[in-house]
């Protein structure tokens, strides 16, 4: 048993928790070893996640949003739940006087973006869009090392990722498209934003293609897009959650997590099992499982590789490797206070709430994020390369 958060030294940050389910989980993971942030208020509509919450952290619990907004104990309200309700609720949470925290997307058309980015605006408070692996420690030492100039123009970034996505279990949002359900809004927003975060470009344009490879289930899982940017630089995306092929393989058979895989091959058909399995949905929920405690090594998107004019970067478990003139070299990555990853954006939370300073990952950058996804999807049914700016807001 934790000690009560509720009243824990002021000077930490009171985070209250929006969805506890699996993003909601290990957030709180990594909350609860973070030395600036206590936990001290949770909501879900299911009282069994509710429950486990309330005994580990002895913190007040919720069934319904408005009732954690209006908590005073609470500070800062991190937005983990389905994707549809992400801009009412940071709209309302800003509007109580809370800071947010909210996982990508930020929503799922550019007109619900504006409305947050508005309230940002009139509440003066801090707005961050996250956890996304833009926040990883070894994403944010190749934004540096391109951003000094090192090794020169950054030309090109490759971001690929092979995983058993489509046969994961899914709440009903995740498996509509209409709702943000497939691997775009969930899956290649990560890699939106790993690739923007390096370049520290804008996207101008793109063309993709999103394929259903499998008629059992009733979503997109493959997804390939060809990304342009402000600065000359492009980027290649490539996703399929089929899971025939791990490209975790290629990453020493690290988990995005950053614990070791056992190997084997991980393919798996749902057997007539529904994939909307509600016991298996149910255990992703915080308290019905134990997540892994130990993180042996720094959380990653499957492979990314990006070309400058004098080199190149990727990523290795613990850090990053350049291969340049000089030949190859390793440079191990420093974790933060938090656990990597999650613990970055919480990090970057802290910093922006208590010192004022800016993070990119804000309102502004999310509908910047929104804009790409809704592009990949019209290029994809139209078959044409979309230059970014033009309205899409009309897109669901």
């Amino acid at each position: 048993m934790l000690p009560d958060a509720r009243k824990m030294e002021a000077v930490q940050i009171r985070l209250g928790i929006a969805g506890l389910g699996l993003a909601g989980a290990f957030m709180i993971r990594a909350a609860a070893v973070h030395p600036h942030f206590s936990l001290v208020a949770g909501m879900d509509p299911q009282a069994a996640p509710r429950e486990a919450f309330a005994r580990d952290f002895s913190a007040q619990i919720y069934s319904d949003f408005e009732s954690l907004c209006a908590d005073h104990f609470v500070d800062v309200i991190y937005i983990a739940s389905p994707h549809r309700f992400h801009a009412d609720q940071a709209v309302r949470a800003l509007e109580c006087g809370k800071h947010v925290l909210v996982e990508k997307p930020l929503a799922l058309n550019l007109a619900d973006c504006d409305r947050v980015v508005n309230a940002v605006e009139r509440s003066q408070r801090v707005l961050i869009v996250g956890h996304s692996h833009g926040f990883d420690p070894n994403v944010r030492k190749m934004r540096e090392i391109v951003t000094s100039g090192e090794l020169g123009r950054v030309a090109m970034v490759l971001a690929f990722n092979y995983t058993d996505y489509v046969y994961r279990p899914h709440g009903p949002d995740e498996s509509n498209p209409e709702l943000g359900g497939g691997v775009v809004f969930n899956q290649v927003a990560h890699q939106v934003e790993i690739v923007r975060a390096i370049t520290g470009q804008k996207i101008t344009a793109l063309q993709a293609r999103v394929d259903r490879l499998d008629p059992g289930v009733p979503t997109d899982g493959a997804s390939m897009a060809f990304l342009e940017f402000d600065g000359g630089a492009t980027a290649s995306l490539t996703y399929s959650g089929y899971g025939y092929f791990d490209s975790d393989e290629f990453h020493d058979n690290v988990s995005e997590g950053g614990t070791l895989k056992s190997g084997g091959h991980m393919f798996r058909r749902l057997s007539g099992a529904k994939h909307q399995d509600e016991g298996a949905i149910r255990n992703l929920a915080y308290g019905a499982r134990s997540l892994p405690i130990e993180q042996p090594f720094l959380p990653h998107f499957g492979v990314i590789i990006v070309t400058c004019e004098r080199g190149d970067i990727r990523m290795s478990s613990n850090g990053i490797l350049i291969h340049d003139g000089n030949g190859t070299r390793h440079i191990e990555v420093p974790r933060g206070v938090g656990r990597p990853g999650q613990g970055d954006a919480l990090d970057a939370l802290w910093d922006a709430v208590r010192n004022g300073k800016p993070c990119i990952h804000d309102a502004e950058w999310g509908r910047d994020t929104v804009a790409a996804l809704l592009a990949i999807q019209r290029s994809a049914k139209s078959a044409s390369r979309v230059e970014l700016g033009r309205d899409l807001s009309h897109v669901a």
